[in-house]
């Protein structure tokens, strides 16, 4: 078997096509994710952060390591463009938790891919099992008063 023929067996294979569809809808996802904890979630915590000055900007949280000049602005980015050496633990905070959202949602979701899963294949998710039928029931009853005797 030649090595394209071999390509397209195993490019076609319905696994690598499924990893494909679920590559492409996961940057999507991580698209959301990262709007959500940039819009939605570290405004509100900045501004809970401030204690009622001006709300904090997670991604011009920064360590310099080494002196500012006096009249330069306190963002990252014009620090950065001055090619100061930083450590931006701001941006690594907001990624953090943007990895935290994402990983919590892809849980979740394979958590009830998995449940509607063992729904319809018939399987019940910690059920006790059934009672048996009221002649299985006599019989056992009958066969415990002989091996009392």
């Amino acid at each position: 078997m030649g090595l394209f023929s071999e390509f397209r067996k195993f490019a076609l294979r319905g696994n690598v096509i499924d990893m494909a569809v679920g590559v492409i809808i996961g940057g999507a996802f991580q698209k959301i994710v990262t709007s959500v904890t940039n819009d939605l979630i570290l405004p509100p915590v900045g501004k809970a952060m401030s204690m009622g000055g001006e709300a904090i900007n997670f991604k011009d949280m920064f360590f310099e390591l080494q002196t500012l000049p006096d009249k330069m602005p306190r963002s990252l980015d014009a620090v950065q463009k001055a090619g100061i050496p930083v450590i931006a633990y701001g941006s690594f905070l907001q990624t953090t938790l943007d990895f935290l959202i994402l990983a919590f949602c892809i849980f979740m979701m394979v958590k009830l891919i998995q449940m509607a899963r063992d729904r319809l294949e018939g399987k019940q998710v910690d059920a006790p099992p059934p009672a048996p039928p009221a002649d299985v029931k006599l019989l056992t009853e009958i066969r415990d008063l002989l091996a009392k005797r």
